[in-house]
């Protein structure tokens, strides 16, 4: 499922002029008196179109460069930026403001800061993208996106929306102890949605995700999930549930699909293991988390199945990339191992006051945004099991499939999740529709619940791409990657009211 990216010697069209403005605010927060300074030159295009019954109702297209620096002096960090650096004199006030920002920040002393060591690499990283998104004609996406809406309205359906999105991204990164590396992230995705109205119910379906798909790659990755192939289906089924039986109250046998699971990979694993959270330096968007670093090798998380890994080298996965935000190289390591607890997503800073030797997994939302702990791939790895196994095994339980809402406590802990679509599992097979499957869990005890697990069967397992997690204040938008298959739990709480 995973394989090294190269990280070295890659072609990244960024220009001499980019690493120049990151090396100047560098060497100007040096001079003002930073112990360490790093500096990004970013440079991003974004494009979204999203289209309704038939029509294009939405059409973005936007462009930002700056610069964004940060200094370190003592224990206390400064960050500024500025908007598209024109001229040295610019870039040289950006790092020295930086370093007048880290130095009032001294008033308030913390702990004792060291990074963990990195190599200071010279090279660059380019995502893989065989079409070019911006090269593809807007008329040519304009035709896919109300072609699906059209055919889904046609259906019946009361609201058919569908969307595409694209990035393109690259970045100068300069840092005192010699990095100076360059990236060119090239991201892609779509999904589309219908809703259905009856008597007293609003029914939701969605494909191929709840918010789409995407990844590290070009269009190939839209023509890939033939959006016109699933349009008539899913409008079909939203007509369905409006008449379908409710899913019941009861605790019992729980099967997740391979997309509901990256949820629940994100929200009560990967929020989780973020060490800022766990350190209690970041409690925005819901809070800290519930493990304790001092169980860090020791805690059970869940049962022998579950094994989860940190891997930003997934070629094609959301959360892929090179070097993160401070310059660290890409590497795989793994959170849970055959249930306990055994690594973290971290930072050099958050590390080094840890006691880990690790670091990694820092990125920044724009030039204009401070670069903290972000999850990366944070994935599940593939099961002995096949989806069907898990039924035939299944005397009486619930399947439930795509996303429809969630929430989850300010510790990571106590969850629940409603889902748009669920079937009844009787005596190995799959039985009738039902309308608005929940569940609801504890974490620990949820994942201990696991028994069997996908992803024998190739297409099971998938790196499913997440474009809107939300962190941090002021709020900064990551993308990340969660690869999963369909899961079973015992004993599981569905059917939640209210």
């Amino acid at each position: 499922m995973t394989g090294a990216l190269p990280v070295a010697d890659a072609p990244t069209t960024v220009g001499s002029t980019a690493f120049d403005a990151a090396a100047t605010a560098v060497e100007a927060a040096l001079a003002a008196g930073a112990r360490y300074a790093d500096a990004r030159l970013v440079d991003r295009r974004y494009e979204s179109m999203t289209a309704r019954d038939g029509d294009v109702r939405a059409l973005s297209q936007t462009t930002a460069a700056g610069l964004g620096v940060r200094a370190l002096v003592g224990s206390s960090w400064g960050f500024a930026a500025l908007g598209d650096p024109a001229a040295d004199a610019e870039a040289r006030r950006t790092g020295a403001r930086a370093t007048a920002i880290a130095r009032a920040s001294t008033a308030v002393p913390g702990p004792p800061v060291d990074l963990v060591a990195v190599p200071a690499v010279q090279g660059g990283w380019s995502s893989e993208c065989l079409e070019d998104p911006f090269a593809v004609p807007l008329a040519e996406k304009g035709d896919l996106l109300t072609g699906v809406t059209a055919t889904m309205r046609a259906a019946g359906v009361a609201v058919a929306e569908a969307s595409s999105q694209a990035w393109d991204t690259r970045t100068a990164f300069v840092s005192s102890e010699g990095a100076r590396i360059g990236q060119h992230v090239v991201e892609c995705g779509a999904g589309m949605h219908c809703l259905t109205v009856g008597d007293g119910e609003t029914q939701r379906r969605s494909y191929p995700a709840f918010r789409g798909q995407f990844g590290t790659r070009g269009w190939e990755l839209v023509r890939s999930l033939d959006l016109p192939g699933h349009a008539e289906r899913i409008a079909a089924e939203a007509q369905a549930l409006l008449t379908a039986p409710a899913c019941p109250s009861e605790e019992t046998t729980l099967l997740l699909g391979g997309e509901q699971m990256s949820l629940q990979v994100h929200e009560s694993v990967g929020h989780a293991i973020e060490l800022d959270r766990i350190l209690g330096w970041e409690a925005a968007f819901a809070g800290t988390s519930w493990l304790d670093l001092d169980q860090l090798g020791s805690l059970r998380f869940g049962s022998e199945l579950m094994n989860i890994t940190i891997d930003p080298t997934i070629p094609g996965a959301l959360g892929s990339f090179g070097y993160d935000d401070e310059g660290s190289p890409a590497v795989a390591r793994d959170a849970v191992r055959e249930g306990i607890w055994v690594g973290v997503l971290a930072g050099r800073d958050s590390a080094a006051v840890a006691g880990l030797d690790y670091a990694g997994s820092v990125r920044a939302d724009g030039f204009a945004r401070l670069p903290m702990v972000r999850m990366t791939n944070v994935g599940l790895e593939p099961g002995p099991h096949t989806l069907e196994e898990m039924i035939a095994a299944t005397d009486d339980g619930v399947l439930m499939e795509h996303n429809r809402s969630w929430s989850i406590d300010d510790r990571r802990l106590n969850f629940q999740f409603g889902c748009e679509i669920g079937w009844e599992v009787k005596n190995g097979r799959r039985g009738r529709m039902l309308r608005n499957p929940s569940y609801t869990g504890i974490g620990p005890r949820f994942w201990s619940s696991l028994d069997m697990l996908a992803g024998r069967d190739p297409g099971e397992w998938r790196a499913w791409g997440t474009p809107n997690c939300g962190k941090g204040q002021p709020g900064q938008v990551g993308h990340t990657g969660h690869g999963t298959a369909p899961a079973r739990f015992s004993g599981v709480r569905v059917g939640v009211r209210g």
